[in-house]
């Protein structure tokens, strides 16, 4: 059989017809490079009213999108500044704290003056209050579960708003939970405290104690660490100090069980009854 030969035009036009379909398998696979924006030549206030919404019907990956448009669109527009807050809100709701504090972080850098100030450090504040989920006023959660180091951003942002803006709507709410974070941070390094004496590193239980008594002086865990200070004075045959400590914790705690002789007083180990206590 002879070999059929094809004219050149007809081979171009099936080479053609070939890759143009790959092109458009290659589409079908890829997605289109450039999709459709559907926000093409929209106002800014139309695009501020469309995240509006997004965020009332609590869809925030959108609402974000739209903002963020706004701002990239629109960076010296009326609602360009109130975008990047409203960007800080949602990855607040969307429980994303670390971007959450990246946008208010940088709002406050470039709107250092702005008259929304406060609500900014207030959420701020929020953004690692809840880091772990929302805290109720008698949680469960044990103490050791939270990052003290988060807990602490979220006290100096509220310190810093109460500090600022004393008359700020929000200063009522950031004193109560300034309140519950220095009892939490107090009750974490009670808790390493309690770890320590257990161990029988003393010492240690010690500082814990002393810096709990010297930061957070108001706190409620102040009781506990005079009662773990007069365990360990006790553990290490430090009478004299033991004995100091015990006038304190019978002058501010009279009714505590080391005070009122609930234990035995011929019992040394100060640091079992404290732990059986707690």
């Amino acid at each position: 059989n002879m070999l059929r030969i094809l004219p050149l035009n007809t081979l171009f036009t099936r080479a053609f017809i070939f890759i143009g379909a790959l092109a458009l398998s290659g589409c079908a696979i890829f997605g289109n490079p450039n999709p459709l924006d559907e926000t093409k030549g929209w106002s800014e206030q139309r695009l501020y009213a469309a995240g509006q919404e997004k965020m009332a019907d609590k869809n925030y990956d959108k609402g974000i999108e739209y903002f963020q448009k706004l701002e990239a669109r629109y960076p010296h527009g009326v609602y360009a500044t109130q975008a990047q807050l409203e960007v800080a809100y949602a990855y607040y709701k969307k429980s994303e704290p670390v971007l959450c504090l990246s946008a208010i972080d940088r709002f406050i850098k470039l709107h250092p003056n702005h008259p929304n100030l406060d609500y900014a450090y207030y959420l701020k504040g929020l953004a690692t209050f809840n880091e772990r989920g929302i805290i109720e006023k008698y949680t469960k959660q044990e103490i050791n579960d939270r990052d003290p180091k988060t807990l602490r951003v979220s006290f100096n942002a509220f310190k810093e708003l109460v500090e600022r803006f004393p008359t700020s709507r929000y200063a009522k709410d950031a004193t109560q939970r300034m309140i519950y974070l220095v009892n939490t941070l107090a009750m974490h390094e009670m808790h390493v405290a309690r770890y320590y004496m257990q161990r029988k590193a003393y010492v240690a239980a010690l500082n814990r104690a002393r810096y709990v008594l010297e930061t957070y002086p108001n706190s409620s865990s102040v009781e506990d660490a005079l009662v773990t200070l007069v365990s360990a004075y006790d553990a290490m045959d430090l009478t004299d100090l033991k004995n100091d400590t015990l006038r304190i914790l019978k002058t501010n705690y009279p009714e505590n069980p080391m005070i009122t002789g609930k234990i035995n007083e011929d019992e040394k180990i100060w640091w079992k009854f404290w732990e059986s206590l707690y």
